[in-house]
């Protein structure tokens, strides 16, 4: 087996192009899956049971079903019902449902480590209930999951190459479809696979700087 620069070369306009739609996907996907999993995770604490019970349901549901599945189901059978996306939207919309199921449990337990004390002093202080979660218990708690929520980043990063299965040209997309064209496999998947460690390596330096400003 030969490597072949030209190979690379050739390709790279393609990997740039399936870079911005995985950093696309990955950034966006991101974004969902912290802001629904803290919906979750509040729906959670809510006194009714009516909510409470319908929220884990769902979220049960979503968590125990294979991405690749969810995936299928958005962009094959939603359309059947009147309801359709891009490719790009619905595969930026399963990843942050999907994972939002997880970042859902990374809050809860976040809330559930701020101190009894807190609460006792917000009580105290006759502070309005919203008023508690906002200046209290969220900040405390969203710094203490900041890793945790990094971990998952890195993991949605890895199943970006799942939206290739819904037509999704991202980096794995455009490296199957410059192979199947040009019959060169290792140049192109290597690229890529460089890419991942390089962007899973800068995302994980990212997130311990953010860990470390919310900390102190």
């Amino acid at each position: 087996m030969k490597w072949d620069w030209n190979a690379v070369s050739d390709f790279m306009p393609h990997f740039w192009d399936g870079l911005l739609v995985t950093l696309q996907a990955l950034a966006l996907g991101s974004l969902i899956s912290f802001a629904l999993g803290l919906v979750w995770a509040l729906l959670m604490r809510t006194p009714t049971r009516w909510v409470r019970w319908p929220v884990g349901v769902v979220t049960e549901f979503v968590r125990n079903t294979p991405l690749l599945v969810q995936l299928f189901f958005l962009f094959y059978v939603l359309p059947e019902w009147g309801v359709t996306f891009s490719a790009l939207t619905t595969g930026v919309f399963a990843i942050g449902l999907h994972y939002s199921t997880y970042t859902m449990q990374v809050y809860r337990a976040g809330i559930e480590a701020v101190p009894a004390g807190q609460w006792e002093a917000a009580t105290a202080l006759n502070l309005p209930r919203v008023r508690t979660w906002q200046v209290v218990i969220l900040p405390q708690a969203i710094r203490r999951v900041i890793p945790a929520l990094g971990n998952y980043v890195i993991a949605m990063l890895k199943d970006t190459p799942l939206l290739m299965a819904i037509t999704v040209l991202e980096m794995l997309g455009q490296a199957r479809l410059y192979s199947q064209e040009h019959f060169q496999f290792t140049e192109p998947l290597t690229v890529i696979g460089v890419a991942f460690i390089v962007i899973s390596y800068l995302a994980s330096l990212l997130l311990r700087a953010l860990e470390r400003r919310l900390v102190h």
